[in-house]
């Protein structure tokens, strides 16, 4: 078999058949067929999507999460599933790592292939951790393509330290007042607008990498002539540690919380979507930088990718921090960058990502 083109012919069929979180009923599917034809055990779902695969024999449990969702966007003005978060070649990627594993199996030890839904939603992994995924394991490591700007083409990254996340949503219920007449109404702008000003008085330490911003607003309606008592709101909050999200949450609760007596409105919120900060393992990093220099060489081997954006994965040792963990950055080319509806990426990047994750899940056998 040609192991490079069976990952490319995967790929371009999971980048063709796009599937949102939830919802990824044929990628499910097609990827228990293949799993069928390499005679693969594996265990599927009857309430979810996804399914945990396994090979080798033994008590201890080495462990790879592919994520299967797509992106919800509008594509050339057409709303639509596009796979711009790049997660088919995470698929075809981890797959690949399968294919190198099957052609010197595990003797003294399971490998297990988690394809996870909903990464999208923030909370997939979640659900896998109900289903038993971290069951044994003493190792996980996930795979992921970085921006060019964060790594060259064919360099690879020991570890992703990926920001924390969470979502403020809010409802303000203030009175609607004629425009003549403001003293008679609570005005909901008046109070984003306050809540707006606020979020510019949050000061962390300048070592500290952190930002809250509004990224929802929703007031009025056709009548100019009627002050708005009730609006929505949602800002967006994120932090490169865990602790000082917390902290940000805690300042945004006291701070609407005397908004809204202040301008004696009611102000209903909740907190949506948190994703946490990586915690990741020094001891699975070193693996990961092993297998990088065995499989690519040193001169391909980058330093640990540090970026604001968020991954469900890290839920995996937030909930079992036993469990030590690293993602595989891959360099790829990719433009103009994630979640873009037009982003590209060079896919010859992906037979030897398939490789440095075989080799780390090989290698992982030998530190439990």
């Amino acid at each position: 078999m040609n192991i490079e083109k069976q990952i490319l012919d995967w790929f371009t069929h999971f980048h063709t058949h796009p599937e949102v979180s939830w919802k990824e009923y044929e990628t499910t599917n097609k990827i228990a067929g293949i799993l069928d034809e390499l005679n693969v055990s594996y265990r599927r779902f009857s309430d979810v999507t996804g399914l945990i695969a396994e090979i080798g024999e033994g008590d201890e449990v080495t462990a790879v999460r592919a994520d299967i969702d797509a992106l919800w966007q509008e594509v050339d003005g057409v709303m639509q599933a596009n796979h711009s978060c790049g997660h088919d070649a995470n698929i075809s990627m981890v797959l690949g790592a399968l294919l190198y594993c099957l052609q010197d199996p595990p003797k003294d030890k399971r490998i297990r292939f988690i394809f996870q839904p909903a990464e999208e939603k923030g909370n997939g992994s979640l659900t896998m951790i109900e289903k038993g995924a971290l069951e044994d394991v003493g190792y996980l490591f996930g795979v992921h393509l970085r921006p060019k700007e964060e790594l060259d083409h064919r360099s690879f990254s020991p570890s992703v330290h990926h920001g924390a996340g969470i979502y403020m949503e809010g409802k303000i219920r203030g009175v609607d007042a004629h425009g003549a007449r403001p003293h008679q109404g609570k005005n909901s702008i008046d109070v984003l607008a306050a809540i707006h000003s606020f979020l510019k008085t949050i000061y962390l330490s300048p070592f500290e990498s952190y930002s809250a911003k509004l990224t929802k607003l929703a007031a009025g309606g056709e009548n100019l002539n009627i002050i708005p008592g009730n609006a929505e709101f949602a800002i967006d909050v994120r932090a490169q540690k865990n602790e000082v999200l917390e902290e940000i949450q805690r300042r945004l609760e006291d701070g609407v919380d005397a908004i809204a007596k202040l301008y004696g409105v009611t102000i209903e919120y909740e907190w949506t979507d948190y994703t946490p900060g990586a915690e990741v393992s020094a001891d699975a990093e070193s693996i990961t930088r092993e297998a990088i220099r065995s499989i690519a060489g040193e001169e391909a081997l980058a330093q640990p990718v540090i970026t604001s954006g968020s991954d469900d994965f890290h839920f995996y040792t937030i909930k079992h921090p036993e469990v030590k963990a690293a993602m595989i950055g891959v360099g790829a080319d990719l433009t103009p960058g994630l979640h873009h509806p037009e982003m590209t990426f060079n896919t010859s990047a992906l037979n030897q990502a398939a490789k440095i994750i075989a080799e780390t899940l090989k290698k992982a056998s030998f530190r439990l």
